[in-house]
């Protein structure tokens, strides 16, 4: 299995500031580590291989996640919503080098833990078609795909990415105590 990890970073985060000005992306947390580059932290420390997709004028978000070994690609669609971003990801995955699972996080959610990450890869290389965290009960992300939903993930068109697969498909809950799993920024306060 060649897993790689996809990181969505094409969102324009109008929750986190309606007028925006500040990219929810690149605020700092506490530790003084960008949102976005703590995201990609850990999947890096998990993946050999991880893209990043950005929005064109990203404001400076793909000089980040490269410097950290990220391949950053642009989404010229990313506006059109997060399927169009998530296509353009595992496009891009398939044109450049080996890739039969992915490994789909969002750069609003930097407290995911890496031994989650490494649960959600055994579970696909145990047979699942689709892996997803759970802690305490509650569903999270990131979400891990096998090569059998190619398809359907190249089919994808919207506005809710891969929500619809997640509802139609069979999906292995893999339990994990990561509360992180569950925690994203969307408004200042969550930073």
């Amino acid at each position: 299995m060649h897993p790689v990890g996809i990181l969505l970073a094409a969102g324009r985060g109008r929750r986190f500031d309606p007028s925006g000005e500040r990219n929810k992306l690149l605020q700092t947390l506490p530790g003084g580590e960008p949102v976005v580059a703590a995201s990609a932290r850990s999947l890096l420390a998990v993946l050999p291989r991880v893209i990043a997709v950005v929005p064109p004028h990203d404001g400076g978000v793909a000089d980040a996640l490269r410097a950290l070994g990220a391949e950053v690609t642009t989404c010229p669609d990313a506006d059109s919503g997060m399927a169009a971003s998530l296509v353009h990801a595992i496009r891009h995955s398939l044109s450049g080098g080996e890739a039969d699972a992915w490994l789909v996080a969002l750069g609003d959610m930097p407290f995911v833990a890496p031994p989650t990450l490494r649960a959600l890869c055994d579970a696909l290389a145990a047979g699942a078609g689709i892996a997803a965290p759970v802690h305490g009960g509650r569903r999270g992300n990131p979400v891990a795909f096998g090569a059998v939903h190619l398809p359907a993930l190249l089919a994808l068109e919207g506005e809710h990415g891969a929500r619809g697969l997640l509802k139609s498909a069979q999906v292995t809950q893999v339990e994990v105590e990561d509360p992180g799993i569950l925690r994203d920024i969307d408004t200042p306060a969550d930073l």
